[in-house]
């Protein structure tokens, strides 16, 4: 494959919220567009496992239909989403930074046609998605 055909980048965030907060937030998939503007309507076909299915619809678009590919709790989860022969996968890893500090990280790999053009837009409201979890974890955490 030629660059044109590999896309990959990662966003972080700090936060004190803990894995475990953070990990609840991902684990209710239909609360997603609570905190993603991105997302218009969200659909799980079962629970939050390696296998299951989800559909996401953004503002304005065709919805898209997602696999969970890995899920570790508290750690990691990764979907994947395929359009023709481009594959969109994302990881959403926690990461422990020591007391009272965790990193949130969104990776994107798209491989694919056009996986230079489609990446960048598929990521390009993810420093604002990852705000508005660390704001929701933060003021979930606080509430506990």
């Amino acid at each position: 494959m030629d660059d044109g055909h590999v896309w990959r980048h990662e966003y972080a965030i700090e936060t004190s919220a803990t894995p475990d907060t953070i990990w609840g937030i991902f684990r209710d998939v239909p609360g997603w567009k609570n905190w993603n503007a991105g997302i218009e309507r969200i659909e799980i076909d079962g629970l939050f496992t390696v296998g299951t299915w989800f559909t996401m619809t953004p503002p304005g678009e065709e919805a898209l239909r997602s696999q969970l590919i890995e899920v570790r709790e508290n750690a990691c989860f990764v979907d994947e989403t395929r359009v023709g022969d481009l594959a969109i996968k994302v990881a959403h890893r926690i990461e422990p930074l020591g007391p009272a500090r965790t990193r949130i990280v969104y990776a994107v790999d798209a491989r694919g046609p056009q996986a230079s053009e489609i990446g960048p837009a598929v990521a390009s409201d993810f420093p604002e998605v990852l705000a508005s979890l660390v704001k929701l974890a933060e003021a979930n955490a606080a509430e506990k």
